[in-house]
């Protein structure tokens, strides 16, 4: 699985932890960014992962910004992404079975990073259950034209 990562200078610290992690259990991991602490502007970065995933040229991506939501906006804005702000494992498990969210948004100044390395893990682990979510994720690509 390849997983594209990328982040503001606000979940800089978070997302470098979650690129460690990932690498740790042998995943292959794109980062699109930023490489810095500085302050930067998160649609740059977030596109970059978006656009990775609808061109799927990446599985999923992982977005980090301060509170998660302004990455979580920037990445639904791209065709074919559904991306899903997590702040708990539970709500990680059903944006894959429910959902089939293909990018993960993280909240860097929210959450404990070890809890959000659990998240992580169980949004991974985590796979569409399709059935009657098919028939909603389907409308979804309608609105999008898809």
């Amino acid at each position: 699985m390849i997983v594209a990562v990328a982040s503001d200078h606000a979940g800089f610290e978070l997302k470098n932890k979650i690129k460690e992690h990932l690498e740790k259990i042998g995943l292959t991991v794109e980062d699109f960014g930023t490489f810095k602490s500085e302050s930067v502007d998160y649609p740059d970065y977030g596109v970059l992962a978006a656009r990775a995933v609808s061109q799927q040229r990446v599985d999923v991506a992982i977005v980090v910004c301060g509170s998660g939501i302004g990455m979580s906006i920037v990445a639904n804005k791209v065709k074919g992404v559904r991306a899903a702000l997590c702040l708990t494992q539970e709500m990680a498990e059903l944006s894959r079975r429910h959902n089939d969210a293909n990018v993960l948004a993280l909240p860097g100044r929210l959450i404990d990073h070890d809890e959000a390395l659990k998240i992580v893990d169980v949004w991974l682990k985590t796979s569409f259950d399709g059935g009657r979510h098919l028939r909603r994720i389907s409308k979804i690509h309608q609105l999008t034209g898809m």
